[in-house]
């Protein structure tokens, strides 16, 4: 069963994901960090874990879609918890963009319906390339 409802684990997700988004961005702005950027991942993690439950989870980065992208993602993690932080970031970040390319056209559409940013993403140009997104269905 599907709920978009916004209950207090979901609340609880979206509030781990922000912090985790902050401690890295924090641990990637004092000089990488290790300490920061680490916990910053686990942060992150357990808030998607949380915001769509650990069942969804589980089957988006085990699909075989998704391989490449959970393996870089684990062993960016890994090497940033050893003391790579450099090398785990940039691992990261292409595990990052493999699993979470299908959300692009949700964020495309979200872009488009800010008060003020909205306008710039609503001119023709940059429209006709978010309205080839329109349709798709989010990956999870």
């Amino acid at each position: 069963m599907l709920s978009f409802e916004m209950n207090d684990r979901k609340k609880i997700g979206l509030g781990l994901t922000g912090f985790g988004v902050f401690f890295s961005f924090l641990g990637i702005m004092l000089f990488f960090d290790k300490g920061l950027i680490a916990m910053g991942n686990i942060l992150f993690f357990s808030g998607v874990a949380l915001t769509i439950g650990l069942k969804s989870s589980l089957q988006f980065f085990s699909k075989r879609s998704n391989y490449k992208g959970t393996i870089s993602f684990g062993v960016g993690f890994f090497l940033v918890i050893v003391g790579w932080p450099i090398l785990g970031m940039i691992l990261e970040a292409y595990g990052f963009v493999v699993l979470f390319s299908g959300f692009w056209p949700t964020l495309a559409v979200f872009l488009q319906k800010i008060p003020i940013l909205g306008w710039i993403f609503q001119q023709p140009y940059i429209r006709s390339f978010f309205d080839r997104y329109r349709g798709k269905r989010v990956p999870v």
